[in-house]
């Protein structure tokens, strides 16, 4: 079965999912959606892609041959297409954040809830070496009980970026922590298991910033398991990126790529695992490739991808929180303890 996938969107990461997309034999591009077909044409051509351009997404939904749909489009207007493409069987590959208020997450919620299309989401990290590593280790029990997780995303997303100009703003880019720091977040939940309870602060960096929001985060969280999390998230920021990755486990610790666990009781200092880090903002590193496969998996199998839009919700009901204990000042309540 060859799956056909179309577009939506041109952007940076746009091309990263038509490479993944191109180089596997059991898929292909048959659609991208973009208003210029002279801007696209030319990338096609570079990459040896023959693709139909639609110049709308209603005109392209209503593809018969479509049969599954990556989101690249801006977040303000995900949640309507995810809805539609869901209303017509589409498989759905959602680029993060998935929406930019709670109201557009319902609205997918439902969507996909009556219509059980494949989804997975781009918290593209679950799909990294270092935390498919890290992962493998928790299950194995080599920490016990996380009781304590701190996550870092700190990335100079300035105007060197192109996505700088409307990332920036209040409208599109919403915040800290939906603009990018809620790959932390997600993290957080992926290793450490669901968050019930947030507190969460912010600030500006400079005086001169353009950015439409403050660029800096920190919230703490109380987690399901009785433990406690943090995460910090700065867009704009004097440092080379950095997503640092802390656990601590009743039973071992974990320190990016540095592990310290019962499982080695010979150990005296923590021992370093040769793997690649999610140590970089460029999407090129990311691997799109990866997080591909696992949802062409779940389309041929009837399975359920590792990062599937009822998880994905989790992560993003987690992020709307911090937001909202940063405008209140007060702790927010998730879901019931």
């Amino acid at each position: 079965m060859t799956v056909k996938f179309a577009i939506v969107g041109t952007g940076w990461v746009a091309g990263e999912y038509l490479k993944a997309i191109h180089a596997r034999e059991d898929a292909e591009v048959h659609a991208i959606v973009s208003k210029d077909a002279n801007r696209v044409q030319p990338r096609l051509a570079g990459l040896g892609i023959e693709a139909r351009i639609y110049p709308t997404f209603d005109e392209m939904i209503k593809d018969p041959q479509v049969d599954a749909v990556v989101l690249c489009s801006t977040p303000d207007i995900r949640p309507q297409q995810a809805a539609i493409a869901a209303q017509h069987g589409k498989h759905l590959i959602i680029e993060k954040p998935m929406a930019m208020d709670r109201e557009g997450l319902e609205i997918m919620a439902s969507a996909i809830s009556k219509n059980p299309v494949k989804t997975v989401v781009s918290f593209v990290l679950r799909w990294n070496p270092m935390f498919e590593t890290t992962k493998a280790l928790i299950n194995d029990d080599a920490l016990g009980r996380v009781y304590m997780a701190q996550v870092d995303y700190w990335h100079h997303i300035g105007p060197h970026y192109v996505q700088y100009k409307w990332s920036k703003t209040k409208a599109l880019g919403g915040s800290s922590i939906l603009s990018a720091g809620c790959h932390a977040v997600d993290a957080v939940r992926y290793f450490a298991g669901d968050i019930t309870e947030v507190t969460a602060y912010s600030c500006r960096t400079w005086a001169d910033s353009d950015y439409e929001f403050d660029p800096n985060a920190i919230a703490i969280f109380k987690l399901k398991n009785g433990g406690l999390g943090k995460v910090s998230s700065s867009v704009e920021c004097k440092t080379p990126y950095k997503f640092n990755v802390n656990l601590l486990g009743e039973k071992g610790a974990i320190m990016d790529n540095k592990v310290y666990s019962h499982k080695l009781p010979g150990q005296t200092d923590y021992t370093a695992i040769p793997t690649i880090l999610p140590d970089s903002g460029d999407v090129s590193h990311h691997p799109f490739a990866q997080e591909l496969a696992d949802f062409m998996q779940a389309v041929q199998n009837n399975s359920t991808t590792r990062c599937d839009f009822f998880d994905a919700y989790k992560s993003m009901e987690v992020s709307f929180a911090i937001d909202e204990s940063i405008a209140s000042g007060q702790k927010v309540k998730i879901g019931s303890e």
